[in-house]
């Protein structure tokens, strides 16, 4: 019914007693103003000011609106100033989920370089296996799921969804510090097949099997965590091997085994996957721009 341009004028009005101080104030003409009053009180229905001497007075109803117009006019502003800072990296809120190697490592160094580029922006981080994140993202519960994938997995991102490579992390076999092989410069996965495995996480130990199948063999899988700490424990213990990914190994080394490259080298892709609409969004926007630079970056 009313424009803010209506509101602004009652409210100027009500402050300065008369259509000529209104105009100044507003930057329009007098007669200009006149007519914007005959078409304000068209739409109230009823009259809004009378002349008092050579002041303009508010009548109840424009008294009534001019109170209204100008918690109306406040709020405006209010969410004018939130949507310049937001739009102008300001101010924003982006909800990170991340799977454990991933914010033990990429993500607080990204955390860190967008808090220096634009400290009004606020980060929360969750903290869940690549499954789990993609129905935080789904469930509107994140704004960005940083996941990894392996290839013969369906890992990416699915319907509808936007996914933005990372890295590729290559995969490392683990080996107790004392274990035959662990003075090699590399070692091909045929060359573990008789030993016992600690496989990871579920998707992780999908793709042990197929990566064993595809050298004709089945893992002797002993134990399984999705702890990938206790997966070193457990290979310092001389209970088995692992296929550790570097990601896993930057953020935790257990003293008591030995990385040893895989030969050919096994990989796992990192992945942000977010709804494509929130690209657009000023700080998620940041927040992909800077998980990128931070990813580019070699350990």
């Amino acid at each position: 019914m009313f424009e803010l341009r209506h509101l602004r004028l009652i409210c100027e009005i009500a402050q300065s007693g008369s259509y000529s101080a209104a105009a100044r104030g507003l930057g329009y003409t007098q007669p200009a103003i006149s007519q914007q009053m005959r078409a304000l009180e068209r739409e109230a229905g009823t009259p809004l000011v009378t002349r008092a001497g050579r002041r303009m007075r508010l009548t109840e109803a424009g008294e009534a609106l001019a109170r209204r117009a100008a918690g109306i006019l406040s709020s405006v502003a209010a969410a004018e100033d939130e949507l310049a800072g937001i739009a102008g990296l300001r101010a924003g809120r982006v909800r990170l989920t991340a799977f454990p190697s991933g914010s033990a490592t990429l993500v607080p160094a990204a955390i860190a370089r967008l808090a220096h580029a634009h400290p009004g922006i606020r980060v929360s981080l969750t903290e869940a296996e690549p499954p789990e994140a993609m129905r935080a993202l789904r469930d509107g519960e994140a704004d960005i799921a940083l996941t990894f994938s392996y290839g013969g997995d369906d890992g990416g991102a699915s319907a509808g969804l936007a996914e933005i490579p990372l890295l590729d992390d290559p995969l490392m076999a683990v080996l107790p510090d004392a274990h035959p092989l662990s003075g090699r410069t590399s070692v091909k996965v045929c060359d573990l097949a008789g030993e016992a495995w600690i496989a990871g996480c579920e998707r992780c130990r999908g793709n042990l099997l197929r990566l064993c199948a595809g050298f004709g063999f089945e893992p002797d899988i002993a134990f399984a965590t999705d702890d990938s700490v206790a997966v070193q424990s457990l290979v310092a213990a001389g209970l088995g091997v692992a296929l550790v990914p570097g990601l896993v190994l930057s953020a935790s080394h257990n003293p008591g085994t030995v990385a040893v490259p895989v030969d050919p080298e096994p990989r796992r892709g990192v992945s942000a996957v977010v709804w494509p609409d929130s690209r657009t969004v000023p700080a998620v926007a940041a927040m992909l721009d800077t998980l990128t630079a931070v990813a580019a970056v070699p350990a």
